[in-house]
């Protein structure tokens, strides 16, 4: 019998649940010339999100997440690998015939794939103008290409001024609809927001939020009914009250739980058992984490954690204020109408091995 919850990847058919209005309004807006920026915090399922609304508007995309990117040069080889993906190396040769700097393709033996690279560089203005003028020639006024760049906001360390060459190259085109995701929320309205930046109000902001409740617990349950039949709808609820209704973890968790009542129907306490061994399993990774902070991020995870207001007369507000928001880049904690740990079972963890 198949697992029926799925997490840690890009998730669509059965897997994917709710989320309707927001692939809805994604499907047309990209209908319009203009670009849209999507923030939320990370494991939200914003790649799923987006993935699911390209696949039913038909629309010719590209997609790369820039974490992966580790230079000028790593940005135009792996934009052009994913043309390469989705387009015949004829098609190829064509777009990059007339470029200044010409790229090295390698066909990999045992995919078929073709691997792109770019010699260094000093010129990378040049490079960057030939491949997003590749990325142009791809679409038409009446069939634009979409490009998504997951996790935007890592432009700010790939190069100095890297923001605004791209912004100088971007606004000139026609052809392209961009869709920008980030999760860093502050580093993504520094980039969107602020009059300096070179990305001011460059496209349509839109937040991704936790999943509605009701639509959430349908899916739950209903995947939780037949290995839980007395008890589906309870542990769902136990199970949505402890993640808060976090995507990820509320797959993760119920994933665990499906796993348990197939495996050992006799378990007294599943949803407890389920806690725990995913804390174990996870454990070494959290006491690394632990290891690594300061005493000031530890005082406050381990307020967060027992949902304690945290005291300004032992920390000052700027001090709280500059570790919650590294550690909020970090993904230990996230802000959704209040700071919390991002992590209910790195809560749990907090609460048992380190309060």
């Amino acid at each position: 019998m198949e697992n029926p919850f799925k997490f840690g990847t890009i998730v669509d058919g059965e897997f994917f649940t709710d989320r309707v209005e927001e692939v809805a309004y994604i499907r047309q807006f990209i209908e319009n010339q203009n670009h849209l920026i999507i923030i939320s915090p990370r494991r939200f399922g914003k790649s799923s999100v987006i993935m699911r609304a390209m696949k039913l508007s038909g629309r010719k995309y590209i997609f790369l997440n820039l974490q992966k990117v580790m230079s000028v040069q790593d940005l135009a080889a792996k934009l052009l690998s994913e043309v390469c993906k989705r387009n015949p190396v004829e098609k190829l040769r064509g777009l990059i015939s007339r470029f200044r700097i010409i790229p090295t393709l390698t066909t990999n033996a045992l995919t078929g794939a073709v691997e792109v690279s770019f010699q260094h560089t000093l010129n990378a203005n040049v490079l960057l103008e030939d491949v997003f003028g590749a990325l142009e020639n791809i679409g038409s006024p009446t069939d634009r290409l979409v490009v998504v760049l997951d996790e935007f906001q890592e432009i700010l360390d790939i190069e100095p001024n890297l923001d605004k060459q791209l912004r100088a190259i971007m606004q000139e085109q026609k052809n392209i609809n961009y869709i920008l995701l980030g999760s860093q929320e502050s580093m993504m309205e520094d980039i969107f927001e602020k009059k300096k930046s070179p990305f001011y109000h460059f496209g349509q902001l839109m937040r991704l939020k936790k999943l509605p409740r009701n639509e959430f617990e349908q899916y739950i349950s209903v995947r939780l009914k037949p290995v839980l039949p007395d008890c589906y709808s309870e542990t769902t609820n136990k199970i949505l009250d402890y993640t808060d209704c976090h995507p990820y973890y509320s797959q993760q968790f119920a994933s665990q739980v499906w796993q348990i009542a197939v495996m050992n129907p006799q378990c007294p306490d599943i949803f407890a058992k389920a806690i725990d061994q995913i804390v174990e399993t996870h454990g070494l990774d959290f006491e690394r984490m632990w290891i690594r902070l300061n005493r000031t991020d530890k005082n406050i995870l381990q307020r967060l954690a027992i949902d304690s207001p945290l005291s300004m007369s032992e920390l000052r507000t700027s001090t709280i204020y500059s570790a919650l928001k590294k550690m909020q880049k970090q993904g230990m904690v996230i802000y959704s109408n209040r700071y919390e740990i991002e992590d209910p079972f790195f809560r749990k963890w907090i609460l048992d091995f380190a309060s």
